[in-house]
C-alpha cells in the first residue's frame, strides 16, 4: 500500500482552527491523507469548535489537544499552519522535503459578544477553513 501524504495542521494552541482543519480533512480526504494537528501550546479542545462541527455533521469530539511532536514535524509531508503565530514561531523543520503553507484564518476563540455573535464568527472560521480543504482536496496535493 502506498503511503498516505501526511498533513500536520498548525497553530498556537490547537484548540479551534486546527481542530477544525484536522476534522474537515479527515471528514473528506482520510483516504488520500494521514492527518495529524498540533499546537505550539495545548489549550484543550474548545466546545464552541466541537459544537460547529457537529453542526456540519463532522464529530471532532474525540480529538485531542497536542503539543507540536518534533518527530511528526519532520516526517510531515505539508505543514500548514492556520494562525500568523504558529506560522511565525514554528520549530525548525530538519525535513528538506516538507511543503510550508500558511493559511490564515481570523481566531474564533478571541470572538466577543453575544453568544450568539460569537458563535456566528465560529461558523464563518469554519466555512472558510472548509472551502480551503476541499480546495486542497479537489486539487489533490
Amino acid at each position: 500500500m502506498e503511503k498516505k501524504p501526511l498533513i500536520y495542521f498548525l497553530c498556537t494552541g490547537n484548540s479551534c482552527r486546527s481542530q477544525i482543519a484536522d476534522g474537515f480533512l479527515n471528514a473528506l480526504g482520510s483516504d488520500k491523507y494521514e492527518v495529524k494537528s498540533a499546537g505550539l501550546e495545548a489549550h484543550g479542545l474548545n466546545p464552541r469548535a466541537v459544537q460547529v462541527m457537529n453542526e456540519v455533521g463532522v464529530d471532532i469530539s474525540k480529538n485531542t489537544s497536542n503539543v507540536i511532536d518534533p518527530e511528526i514535524l519532520n516526517r510531515a509531508d505539508y505543514v500548514i499552519t492556520l494562525c500568523g503565530h504558529a506560522d511565525e514561531h514554528c520549530p525548525v523543520i530538519s525535513n528538506k522535503n516538507v511543503t510550508k503553507w500558511h493559511w490564515g484564518f481570523d481566531d474564533p476563540a478571541k470572538a466577543i459578544g453575544s453568544e450568539e455573535e460569537i458563535m456566528a464568527q465560529f461558523r464563518t472560521v469554519r466555512d472558510s477553513i472548509k472551502s480551503r480543504i476541499e480546495q486542497f482536496v479537489k486539487e489533490g496535493i
